[in-house]
């Protein structure tokens, strides 16, 4: 089961692919829920409480608004006969609520974070070839630094990496990479005043910097890496970012190949929940990441912000870094160092569609951004 936004002719005749027919009208609007062909009481029952629904080879398409797919789901999920049925209305219209009002609340070990805004996570690269900042910031001092100088212009949180995963990126020895981020995590989480995320893969790495402060874990492979690192963070009760990737930063590109990029990222996303889940770590501790420029392609990045409302159905906070990425100088024609006008519009972007936090390069400029957002998505008549 899933939910998808039909915004345009593209969106209804994905939507129509997926269920296996041929697309009645390439003009539907609003939203489906792509539901299987059993139990069929389920569907006969949506048809009954007036919604379209469009039968295909391989699934149903049950069309609406998420108010009339949530308010038909809540009827059915108590009434049908079919525990199957019910099942299937249940999660529909828990899928349906958790896209009216997303997921917000990321629980971590000690420091509750604000929920009625748009958070911002500021990035230190402390790396030699990072494709934002190469180099700038691999000394501890200039690392630490720059990390206290995000948390004045209103970071709340920091994520320290010590290894570039870029795509063509090498991977480095995990001693290596704690020397790079311990001391400064050690230094940010006394000094800085917000949570302090390290941004590995490896076990060995995210040990050492939860010994020395941090409250998360945020890990590109989303648990697909290292089979150790998701029973340590389980054990040392720390939060976990989970990113959407296939491959490592050497072939990721090359598996940049979707049939359904939205549902395939869904469906992956799910994977590394459950993951997470299956290695102990508390669901309310997870964030997720689609993963932008993570076996992407640039058109893959623009419809996963466009369509990222639907990723809230997954119930859990989204997480979105899109700050200085290459697509948006292919869009721009800059380097990365000057896209911060690109990088403030895909912030905006995915901010208005779901996402609970940003992670950035330019925090005072975003902070600002998102103070507008905030302002509109809260305001009322």
């Amino acid at each position: 089961m899933r939910l998808l936004e039909l915004q345009d002719e593209s969106d209804s005749l994905a939507a129509c692919a997926a269920a296996g027919r041929e697309p009645a009208d390439p003009n539907l609007r609003g939203w489906a829920a792509l539901l299987g062909l059993d139990p069929r009481l389920l569907l006969e029952a949506l048809r009954n409480c007036g919604l379209p629904v469009l039968r295909g080879a391989k699934a149903a398409l049950a069309i609406g608004s998420v108010s009339q797919l949530w308010s038909a789901a809540r009827s059915l999920a108590g009434s049908l006969e079919s525990e199957p049925a019910r099942a299937a209305a249940a999660e529909l219209r828990e899928r349906a609520a958790a896209v009216e009002s997303p997921q917000r609340t990321w629980r971590l070990p000690r420091t509750r974070l604000p929920e009625q805004r748009t958070l911002v996570m500021g990035v230190v690269n402390v790396t030699p070839d990072s494709f934002s900042d190469g180099g700038k910031y691999l000394a501890a001092d200039a690392a630490i630094e720059h990390g206290l100088r995000l948390a004045a212009e209103g970071a709340d949180l920091i994520d320290v990496g010590g290894e570039s995963t870029r795509p063509g990126s090498l991977p480095i020895p995990a001693e290596e990479e704690r020397a790079r981020v311990e001391p400064v995590v050690r230094a940010l989480a006394a000094r800085a005043g917000v949570p302090i995320s390290v941004d590995t893969s490896k076990a060995e790495v995210a040990r050492a910097a939860l010994d020395a402060g941090a409250e998360i874990v945020n890990d590109v492979s989303g648990l697909q890496h290292d089979p150790e690192l998701g029973r340590m963070v389980a054990r040392a009760g720390a939060a976990a970012c989970l990113l959407h990737v296939r491959g490592t930063p050497q072939d990721m590109q090359q598996r940049a190949a979707y049939r359904d990029v939205l549902g395939e990222v869904h469906d992956e996303l799910i994977e590394a929940l459950e993951r997470a889940c299956e290695a102990g770590i508390d669901e309310e501790r997870i964030a997720l990441d689609p993963g932008l420029g993570f076996a992407k392609t640039a058109e893959h990045n623009l419809l996963l912000l466009r369509r990222l409302r639907e990723l809230t159905q997954l119930r859990r906070p989204l997480l979105v870094g899109a700050s200085r990425k290459s697509f948006l100088g292919k869009l721009s024609g800059k380097p990365a160092p000057e896209r911060l006008t690109g990088s403030l519009a895909a912030a905006t972007i995915a901010a208005l569609n779901g996402a609970s936090i940003l992670r950035v390069h330019d925090v005072a400029a975003t902070r600002e951004a998102l103070s507008v957002v905030d302002a509109v998505r809260s305001s009322g008549s």
